[in-house]
């Protein structure tokens, strides 16, 4: 069902705090011959995004550059299957899906990409300034403290394609947040906070990035992602804790990003432990802070 017909939870006017999504204009603005979406659809409910566009994919029902938002998700998943909920109309739930030209190896800085991509889109639109935590979250000071608004998942959907999901918490009170770590746009005081521009400068600095990434065969310091992401990068140079999958844990200095997008960790040994997957754990604030 289309967000443009809400249906049981009554007139696109029973909030006017939180409107429905203009599914018509956004495919107007987005979905055209020389972008690289090819549609567009939005849901008025849906479990996951990136459950529903998966699906699609395998079944030969999406290709590269489908896009599908939801006005609710009731089973939002971040990484380590992780639940990622809120209220209707309070945010921006995406999945787009990609069939990326560089080499599979390459394809780790998908997420790291799509962060850079949302900071600089939600800088431009919504007025705020974003962070990136390593992997794959986006964090913004409220108050004095660093909390995360956004999340990404990326994940395979055939031997070519990528699912690329993204959650941005737009509207959520003190009240309404998941955990007391959370955030959203509005309570970091963003004066641009209507979902519609939102959702256009997010896709728009998405094909953006992801052009100049694929355009350089996947090689993020030749395009300038590598560069972006480490000076955005809130995880970079503080002291962390890498939690392991299996259960082992690291702790060192985060040191740099490598061209494969891990996360290098200078320990207490003096070595140098790169990192590719895991939980990231903030210990310290960075030198100089």
């Amino acid at each position: 069902m289309s967000s443009e017909n809400p249906g049981d939870r009554g007139s696109r006017w029973s909030d006017l705090d939180r409107p429905p999504l203009n599914a018509t204009a956004l495919r107007d603005a987005l979905v055209r011959p020389d972008t690289l979406w090819t549609s567009l659809d939005v849901l008025d409910s849906v479990g996951s995004t990136n459950t529903v566009l998966v699906e699609r994919v395998r079944a030969g029902e999406a290709g590269e550059g489908s896009v599908l938002v939801a006005e609710e998700q009731t089973a939002g998943r971040g990484r380590l299957e992780r639940g990622w909920s809120a209220p209707a109309r309070s945010g921006i739930f995406l999945s787009v899906a990609l069939e990326p030209a560089p080499p599979v190896q390459r394809w780790g800085w998908l997420p790291l990409l799509t962060g850079v991509a949302a900071a600089a889109a939600l800088a431009r639109a919504g007025g705020v300034d974003m962070l990136l935590k390593w992997p794959n979250d986006l964090l913004t000071e409220i108050g004095d403290e660093e909390r995360k608004i956004g999340g990404i998942l990326a994940e395979r959907a055939g031997e070519r394609m990528v699912v690329v999901g993204l959650g941005l918490n737009v509207s959520l009170r003190e009240e309404e947040l998941p955990v007391p770590q959370a955030g959203s746009l509005a309570l970091a005081g963003a004066p641009g906070r209507d979902r519609d521009p939102l959702l256009r400068a997010l896709l728009r600095s998405l094909e953006t990035w992801y052009g100049r990434w694929r355009d350089a065969d996947g090689d993020p310091a030749a395009c300038g992602l590598l560069e972006a992401y480490a000076a955005g990068c809130s995880t970079l140079g503080r002291e962390v804790r890498a939690e392991l999958p299996g259960g082992e844990s690291v702790t060192g200095e985060a040191v740099a990003v490598d061209g494969d997008g891990r996360l290098v960790l200078a320990t207490q040994q003096g070595l140098q432990r790169p990192v590719g997957a895991g939980d990231i754990v903030h210990l310290r604030p960075a030198r100089g802070e």
